[in-house]
Formats: structure tokens, sequence, C-alpha cells
């Protein structure tokens, strides 16, 4: 019996929104997620994009005041001026890659091995950098330099693998590169805002064709319970982390990977390849 449209909304929209910010791979999940339901092709592609702008209104909402303050001092403080110099470089390099090989990725990476691969070796990665203990030597965002902002902008390029978390690439190269734990995190957070409205933006404009406004209601119902959900998990990673290493991401990444392999094998699993 097929699954009502609005419960896979309601569904896709608490997998994003749960996933989305944590190091884990929201794609991923609602690969599966969507698989399982039934709801798979190009639209579903498009709508699990789409909502992630419920996700974006969470980071916008939980962080207004440091927005507010960004904005309202940009041209007068230079420690706003150097938070927002910072996002724009990087922002730059997943957005130059992401929109010349956009295609090439949906058609080539989208396979359950590349997703599995990037899911058991991203778990691996957060292994080796909990064991390594990077030295911290920047304890605040808005004392980033230009060096680990390009850094952390050159490691979400790697969350254009399908699988691999954008938060997870973007966190764990802020950590690499000296900041400490929340300050990384934060800014990943705060880059995720231009990221995801790009994204979002520049596939439903590619793929308003196969919409009609009859699919206003799913897509209100799904952001609505991706900004909610998002928004809850938002203010509890953020106290997580405060005193928990991310092993326990590590871990869950590895075994995700291994169902995601024993779900293709048995060929339950279809992607939303273009």
């Amino acid at each position: 019996m097929p699954v009502p449209l609005m419960l896979i909304a309601v569904i896709l929209g608490l997998v994003e929104g749960i996933t989305e910010f944590l190091p884990v791979s929201s794609t991923g999940h609602l690969i599966v997620a969507g698989s399982l339901l039934g709801y798979v092709g190009e639209r579903a592609a498009t709508f699990e994009i789409v909502i992630q702008v419920g996700a974006i209104l969470a980071v916008v909402w939980h962080y207004r005041t440091v927005l507010a303050t960004l904005v309202g001092r940009i041209f007068s403080a230079p420690t706003e001026q150097r938070l927002a110099l910072n996002l724009g470089f990087a922002f730059l390099p997943a957005a130059l890659v992401g929109l010349g090989l956009h295609h090439w990725i949906k058609a080539h990476l989208f396979t359950p091995v590349t997703v599995a691969a990037a899911f058991i070796v991203g778990g691996i990665v957060i292994l080796v950098m909990e064991w390594r203990r990077p030295t911290v030597t920047t304890g605040d965002v808005h004392a980033m330099s230009i060096r680990q902002a390009v850094g952390v902008g050159c490691a979400q390029v790697l969350a254009l693998i399908p699988g691999t978390s954008r938060s997870a690439a973007t966190i764990l190269g802020g950590y690499a590169l000296g900041l400490s734990r929340p300050a990384a995190t934060e800014f990943s957070f705060l880059l995720a805002i231009p990221t995801l409205i790009a994204a979002a933006g520049y596939d439903a404009f590619k793929s308003r064709h196969l919409f009609t406004h009859a699919d206003i209601p799913l897509f209100a119902v799904g952001t609505a319970v991706s900004f909610v959900s998002a928004l809850i998990v938002i203010r509890g990673f953020l106290r997580f982390i405060q005193s928990h290493s991310f092993r326990v991401f590590a871990w869950y990444r590895i075994a995700f990977g291994a169902v995601i392999l024993v779900l293709a094998a048995l060929h339950l699993l279809r992607m939303n390849a273009a």
C-alpha cells in the first residue's frame, strides 16, 4: 500500500532536520528513507534538497543575535568584517566546484557503494581525528584566520560526495586547522546558511518544471518539520560537544554504511540519480 505523500513529507522532514547538522550525512539518510518509502526519482531528489530551507531557517533563528550583530556592524567592526570575509572565502570552493560538477556528481556518485564508502571512511577519519587530538589555537569564530576559513571551505568540497556530510567535513576541517570543537561547529553552522541556500535555490530552479502549485503543501509540511527538528538538534548538539567527543558518530557512520551495503545487496535501495 503506497505511503501518503503528506506522511512522506513529515518523515523526510524529520530525517532532514535531525541529520543535517550532525556529522552523519543527511543525504545518505534521505536516500535510505526515500527508498524504503518508495519516494524516489527527480521530484523526490529536489524535494529532499528544498526542505533544507527549514534547516537553514533553524540555524538563522538560533544564531539570530550573531547574525543581527554581523549585519549591523559589518561596516564598522573589524571582528564582524573578518567573520563575514571568512564565511565568503569558505563558501566559494564548494560553490564553484558544485556549480561545475553538479550534473556529473548526480550522474556518477549517487550509487550505494559511493555513499556507503563515504559513510565508513568518514567514520574512520573521525576516529583518527579523536585519537590525534589536534592542537587548539583558535577558540572563537571571530578570531579565525583567512587560511583557516579557506581550509574549511576546501574541506566542504568533500561534502559534494554523497554520504560524506557537510557538517562532518567542515567541523573536522576546522578542528584539524586548530579550531576548538565549539568554534568549528559554530562556523560550520553559519557557513551552512549561504551553502544550503545556494544548493536549494539552484536545484529548485533547475527542477522547477517538475512541480505545480499543488505541491506547495507538501513542501510546506516538509520544510516546517525540518525547521522544528533541526532547531532541537542544533541546540542539543551544541550542548553535547561541550563534554563529549565525536566517537559515537564515527561508529554510527560505520554501522550505517554497512546497512546501506546490505540494503543494496538485497536490492532494497534505489538512488535518486539524475
